[in-house]
């Protein structure tokens, strides 16, 4: 039976529930004001605002020429994928993962080569043997990395860094770096670009990531792919036409030079502090109502990763229409990321609403509980 969704609280896709930042609405609303809204060049401008941003904030000093833009992270990685990967061949990825790593590795007629992150205490950390034995298969030619990892939640250190980098370079790996939560970073972590790490790594590494999360504007439609090897640039780019996604609206461009701006930062600072109190707010509910139930580490992102196994081998999938069927709360499934037996929730929304949410959420986990 159709589930009626008109009351249900929306805890599930990494989207945000908060008015994006004055001085974006501000200069979105200016560009509506010009009347034509049909083919634009994206201006000098959007490629210098996105190298002081990365070079102030990062450290990590871009070439103008090295970016290519798309729609979207997700289409940037299908057109990477499509220009650096021979049909059939073998995308290594740490898992869980992003689900659209899944569809993007598929669409493209390649393999996925799964290195399980490992789970202990509470957080996630790397098999670098496990890793160094994928990559060494000459089959496998791309590592579909992402920092800060999603659904996870972690912030990969600069050590865990060079230690993928350096396993790719021994195996001459490609590092497809997803860094779409880079802003998006807890009190106490640092996120560092893979690319900015050194030439070396820099040389491996194509990073793809967009202003659209940390700053809620992914219906404006604007990414970033970035690489320093003009071959590998060509080959995306060309990928880019052949998907079709080569040409972005009037605004996207035009938010994403707003978004790095002072005031953009400003609003993203206090931004990662609402974010950390949503995340003790929820660490609070579970201690104290669900303490079977492990809330793993949030060192970035908005997206809370937690243990479901007192449920006793439950379906996550069944969990997730449960909750929505009975207690009007949506929030995903792990088995869409590869991790049954976990769930993800959004904490990107007030307050009050994520207080409601995990309200209702306690209520359908120690229902179900109560089941086993």
């Amino acid at each position: 039976m159709p589930i009626d969704t008109s009351d249900v609280i929306p805890m599930w896709v990494a989207d945000m529930d908060f008015e994006v930042a004055p001085c974006i609405s501000k200069a979105v609303q200016e560009r509506a004001m010009h009347p034509v809204y049909g083919y634009n060049i994206v201006p000098q401008r959007y490629y210098d605002t996105i190298v002081d941003w990365f070079s102030s904030r990062h450290g990590w000093r871009i070439d103008p020429s090295w970016i290519l833009y798309t729609t979207g992270v997700v289409p940037a990685m299908s057109a990477v994928i499509k220009a650096l990967c021979k049909p059939g061949s073998k995308v290594a990825a740490l898992t869980p993962a992003y689900n659209c790593f899944f569809s993007s590795i598929r669409n493209n007629d390649c393999s996925l080569a799964e290195c399980p992150l490992v789970y202990k205490d509470g957080t996630h950390t790397i098999d670098f043997e496990l890793l160094e034995q994928i990559c060494s298969d000459p089959d496998c030619g791309l590592l579909l990395f992402c920092n800060p990892h999603n659904p996870s939640g972690r912030v990969w250190t600069e050590e865990e860094l060079r230690r993928v980098g350096d396993i790719c370079i021994r195996h001459n790996v490609v590092v497809a770096s997803d860094e779409i939560h880079c802003e998006i970073v807890m009190p106490g972590y640092k996120f560092i670009p893979f690319a900015s790490l050194g030439q070396e790594y820099q040389h491996i590494c194509v990073t793809m990531n967009s202003s659209s999360k940390a700053f809620n504007t992914a219906g404006l439609q604007i990414a970033n792919i970035i690489t320093d090897n003009p071959q590998w640039r060509a080959a995306i780019d060309k990928a880019i036409n052949i998907n079709e996604i080569c040409d972005v609206n009037p605004f996207g461009h035009v938010a994403l030079v707003a978004a790095y701006s002072d005031e953009g930062a400003e609003w993203l600072s206090q931004l990662n502090e609402y974010i950390w109190g949503n995340y003790q707010l929820l660490l609070e509910v579970f201690g104290r109502e669900l303490p079977d139930f492990p809330v793993c580490s949030l060192e970035g992102t908005y997206l809370a990763w937690f243990d479901c196994s007192a449920l006793g081998g439950m379906k996550t999938e069944d969990v997730e229409e449960s909750l929505l069927r009975n207690e009007k709360v949506w929030i995903n499934t792990g088995t869409m990321y590869g991790r049954d037996g976990f769930m993800r929730i959004n904490l990107a929304a007030p307050r009050s609403l994520v207080a409601e949410g995990l309200r209702r959420i306690v209520i359908g986990l120690k229902r179900l509980q109560a089941d086993v």
